[in-house]
């Protein structure tokens, strides 16, 4: 029989369970800590439960075990195989579970680990810390309780791990000369002796996830995993090696030659790899075909995949697995909770339940013929030919403006040189001037308000009137911080994608499309459909009234069209860049707005950037002039006393200088606290041209940093960007903080720029 599974599946529950009981209990008061851990510990055994339901009532061949993390499957995995950063202090065989979100979240003695995207999704992993005196002698025993749970239910159990080569892969070494793959040997033992214990407890199939093979890698990181699988062989279960996001077509031979059971393809990002693959693929392996989507929300086109995959089926037979592209992680939980959503677009879509029920009819209409599916074929097609044939789509509007389109509308009137002194002139800032990334701190108060207009229990007027208050708020307490720059706090933006994507045509919202982005942090995409069209001014007046509370500049805060399509569903009829051309459309209007409306500085957050890189080098020039474009026009029919800032965070940006360059915006600002200012080298050697704030305060953590330490960072700033050309701000947004160390934090680090602004200009610093 054909065998069905998925890679993975969402953790945090389809009411987001699991982010409100890790929050109950990281702001518990000691006495209560118990109680709220066990409280969490149980929130987490009934997820689990009823995530693996989920697949088993479906019909699925397998449960997947090892998707569920408390913060994210990497640390998890650092944790099991008892490789934690040193500098914690913490005795991996005793872990506990406050340690663990110690590591990831920071405490008093020690700022939280790393933090970047994996690979190009807007998920976010902690990087492990590895160096000459790792160990891998093993830590918590979390996965093989989790196998227990699952097997004490009745379930099949094909468990998931990151593979081992993927892992060093993405840890950090901060020592310059120490070769990360020197570790390899003793870390596969790790995985001989965590593979043996699955063994032991009955296990079958190991799902081994190693992504990094869509990547073009490097000899040395080749050879690794001939020799990393070489020693895996004989662990006595069986492993699937999995890889997706892009084709493996250019590792396909050496990967056919790895002495493994199985191997996954995602057959929705790189279909054409499936033929090759038919002609390499072992005798007696088994092939999972990645054909349901688990990137985008889009319903499956049942009849399409199952002639997708038919040749496989005839050539293959049993040894054929059904499953989806990858993990379920990058998609909300389930349309059922879904009641407000347009009926005909919510036919159009799949959620991770919806999703294994596709997964499980291919498997059905393989092992018991179509016919025995005829219904849910019918109904897809249905829902398809629906999409396909619907008006709502199509805008003759915003096809007319995206052909006139031209070159100059991508250009600002002089280049930056001219541009700085121009805006030096008027803005008159002093020496490393500060300000922040947008956000202030959404209070109870802010999400009680927001929840009581949206049921229709407060008056547009009175809801209005709040938020006024929450702005006034916000920018009386930057004054007093001393902030150079201000910003009005984003009081009335429950996202920055979702609240601009409200004001634009062919956007639709879900009320429980939940995907996390890391930790308890989650995001609820919305959905684009159609063509993108802006029918008036956004953000205006606010920023108009907030400028009025303030002599200060007051920054424009909007969303940039690369960061709109990436964090967004995006509808898959036409090309990325042709709806990202349609997204910077209606954002220029909003930057002229507001630079009609008095507004000298505007900040077109960008954070996405990167996100949206191809895995494939091979892509990347066709990805950064269509993204660039969007930008420059997005930005670019301003004046030359007008300030655009941008925004990146979270992500590598140094192989991709010269097009961050190439945007042109007049200061940008960057997330480098967590890593000790390693990414402003990049800029520096690079000699990025424009002005810069590198992140002095990371606002993913509860720490607050002292002035020395942002007085430190600062000084390595200045010893690889001109001190001209620099600004001071935080991270990111402040949003998710809470306001007492959201102002320590401040007064921090506006104080460590007056230090420095005094040594650098010999005078002594006023009292």
């Amino acid at each position: 029989m054909t065998q069905t599974h998925i890679l993975g599946f969402p953790r945090v529950g389809a009411q987001r369970e699991l982010k409100r009981a890790l929050e109950a209990f990281w702001q518990a008061a000691p006495a209560d800590r118990p109680a709220r851990q066990e409280a969490l510990q149980e929130t987490g055994r009934q997820l689990r439960e009823r995530h693996w339901r989920v697949q088993s009532e479906a019909g699925l061949s397998w449960v997947t075990v090892g998707d569920f993390a408390w913060y994210d499957h990497i640390l998890n995995l650092c944790a099991t195989l008892g490789c934690l950063p040193a500098r914690f202090g913490f005795a991996p065989e005793t872990l506990s579970l406050a340690q663990y979100f110690e590591l990831a979240r920071g405490n008093a003695q020690q700022p939280a680990m790393e933090m970047t995207k994996w690979l190009d999704t807007n998920y976010h992993y902690l990087v492990p810390e590895v160096g000459p005196q790792t160990r891998f002698d093993g830590g918590v025993t979390w996965l093989l309780d989790d196998v227990d749970e699952a097997q004490a239910l009745g379930l099949p159990v094909k468990v998931v791990l990151t593979g081992p080569v993927t892992f060093l892969y993405l840890a950090k070494s901060h020592g310059a000369a120490f070769d990360r793959l020197s570790l390899l040997p003793q870390l596969v033992r790790a995985y001989v002796r965590l593979l043996g214990a699955l063994q032991a407890k009955g296990v079958e199939w190991v799902q081994i996830d190693e992504p990094i093979l869509s990547l073009e890698l490097e000899t040395n990181w080749l050879a690794a995993f001939e020799s990393a699988y070489a020693d895996l062989q004989g662990c006595g279960v069986k492993l699937l090696l999995a890889s997706y996001f892009e084709t493996t077509q250019h590792h396909a031979r050496l990967m056919s030659r790895l002495p493994v059971a199985g191997f996954h393809l995602d057959l929705v990002r790189a279909p054409e790899q499936l033929d090759e693959w038919l002609n390499l693929l072992p005798p007696q392996a088994v092939l999972s075909a990645g054909v349901v989507d688990g990137r985008n929300i889009w319903r499956n086109d049942l009849q399409a995949s199952l002639a997708k995959l038919d040749k496989a089926y005839r050539q293959l037979g049993d040894r054929l697995w059904v499953a989806s592209s990858c993990s379920l992680l990058h998609v909300p939980v389930s349309l059922a909770s879904e009641v407000r959503l347009d009926a005909e677009i919510k036919s159009w879509l799949a959620f991770a339940q919806e999703k294994v029920q596709e997964v499980a009819i291919l498997g059905k209409a393989f092992n018991q013929g179509v016919e025995s599916v005829a219904g849910a074929f019918n109904e897809a097609f249905a829902a398809l030919q629906s999409r396909r044939q619907s008006g709502r789509v199509h805008h003759p509007t915003v096809q007319k403006r995206l052909a006139q389109i031209n070159p100059a509308m991508a250009e600002r009137p002089s280049h930056y040189a001219h541009r700085a002194r121009i805006q030096k002139e008027a803005l008159q800032l002093p020496l490393l001037p500060t300000t922040t990334i947008g956000s202030f701190p959404q209070t109870p108060a802010i999400r009680q308000a927001r929840a009581a207009f949206r049921r229709g229990e407060l008056s547009a007027f009175d809801y209005l009137q709040r938020m006024r208050d929450e702005i006034a708020l916000a920018v009386r307490k930057q004054e007093e911080l001393g902030l150079d720059v201000l910003v009005h706090g984003e009081a009335e933006r429950n996202d920055m994608v979702e609240y601009f994507a409200e004001y634009l045509w062919g956007y639709a919202f879900t009320e429980n499309g939940w995907v996390q982005s890391y930790g308890s942090r989650c995001v609820k995409p919305p959905i684009i459909y159609g063509d993108i069209f802006r029918p008036e001014a956004i953000t205006v007046e606010t920023t108009r009234y907030a400028q009025s509370l303030t002599d200060r500049p007051m920054k424009g805060m909007l969303t940039g069209p690369v960061t709109m399509l990436q964090w967004s569903f995006v509808r898959d009829d036409q090309p990325r860049s042709t709806t990202a051309l349609q997204l910077a459309l209606a954002i220029r209007e909003e930057v002229q707005d507001l630079e009609k409306a008095g507004i000298r500085v505007v900040q077109i957050d960008e954070p996405a950037f990167r996100e949206g890189l191809p895995l494939l080098h091979s892509q990347w020039q066709q990805y950064l002039d269509w993204a660039v474009q969007a930008f420059r026009i997005s930005a670019a029919g301003v004046r030359n006393d007008t300030q655009i800032h941008t925004h990146m965070c979270y992500s590598e940006f140094n192989d991709i200088l010269p097009a961050i360059a190439a945007m042109d915006a007049d200061v940008i600002t960057i997330e480098t606290s967590r890593s000790a200012m390693e990414l402003l080298d990049g800029f520096g050697r690079f000699a990025y041209p424009n002005e810069i704030g590198p992140g002095v305060y990371d606002i993913h953590s509860p720490r607050v940093p002292s002035v020395d330490a942002m007085l430190h960072l600062l000084e390595r700033a200045c010893q690889v960007i001109p001190v001209e050309r620099l600004w001071v701000n935080p991270d990111c947004g402040l949003k998710t903080r809470g306001w007492p160390e959201t102002e320590a934090a401040l007064a921090h680090m506006v104080k460590a720029a007056h230090i420095l602004r005094s040594r650098l200009s010999q005078l002594p610093l006023a009292a």
